[in-house]
Formats: structure tokens, C-alpha cells, sequence
């Protein structure tokens, strides 16, 4: 079964042909291309960790082994916070209900199995799309 990836648009066709390595072959200093690939994390690396990274390091993908883990959030915030502008995904167990919260600290997108983007169809997703008009920030503001 193949993932899914889901943007504000939907679910999309995988776009992403670059290396993808693995973190502790990255660290160990296995593969070590120039610049443009990307890095596949578990959520217990910091985001100072992957800072001398960002120079050649074109997309991040943080794990979510759970939903109910939200680790990789606090990661993607701290990563756009120190300046991180390449992509940057959540990979795993994120629910549709998370995606504005996802988009929100920083990812540009969600990778989910085949069998999660099937309980969770793309029209879930979608509902939540417009991430940045749901915040509780813009209902203060309209109440005011």
C-alpha cells in the first residue's frame, strides 16, 4: 500500500525524489550526499539536533508513531523558529483532526498509510484545510 500525502489541497501525488535518509545513517555518517535530500526522524531528536542540517538538508520528516505523541509538533515549531525553511513533514499516526494544528507549528504537509487516509478520507482533511481562519485567536478577534 502506498501513503498518502496530504496538503492544504488534498490528498496529492507524491512529488518528493530525493534521497530520503535514515537519521542514525545521516549521524553515523553513512550516506553522504551534497545537499538536496532529505532526512527521515523519530520524534526524540531536538530541533538543535537537526540544525547544522539546514544547509543541505531540503526536506524534514518527523515520525508520529501515535496520535496521541505530540513530540513532532513542539519539533516543527522549533525548527521554523530557528530559521528551518525547506519542507517540512509529519509522517505517521496523524489524524485529520491534528492537520491545523500540524500546519499551524510549521509542516508543509502530512504522510499517512493507506488505511488511515481510508477511515479518515480526503473530504475529513479537507474540512480542516483552512487552517489558519480556525484558530481560536481569529474567534477572539470576531468577538471583539
Amino acid at each position: 500500500m502506498t501513503n498518502v500525502i496530504v496538503q492544504d489541497s488534498g490528498f496529492v501525488t507524491e512529488d518528493w525524489s530525493g534521497p530520503l535518509l535514515d537519521w542514525d545513517v545521516a549521524t553515523q555518517g553513512g550516506a553522504d550526499p551534497e545537499t538536496g535530500y532529505g532526512l527521515d526522524v523519530p520524534n526524540t531528536v531536538t530541533a538543535e539536533q537537526l540544525q547544522p542540517y539546514f544547509n543541505s538538508v531540503s526536506m524534514i520528516r518527523v515520525s508520529f508513531p501515535s496520535s496521541h505523541d505530540g513530540r513532532g509538533f513542539s519539533i516543527a515549531r522549533t525548527l521554523r523558529m530557528l530559521g528551518f525553511a525547506g519542507r517540512l513533514r509529519a509522517h505517521g499516526h496523524v489524524l485529520a483532526d491534528q492537520y491545523a494544528m500540524a500546519r499551524r507549528v510549521g509542516f508543509d504537509e502530512v504522510e499517512i498509510d493507506a488505511a488511515l487516509a481510508e477511515r479518515q478520507p480526503e473530504d475529513q482533511w479537507l474540512a480542516r484545510a483552512n487552517w489558519q481562519q480556525h484558530s481560536y485567536l481569529n474567534r477572539l478577534q470576531q468577538s471583539i
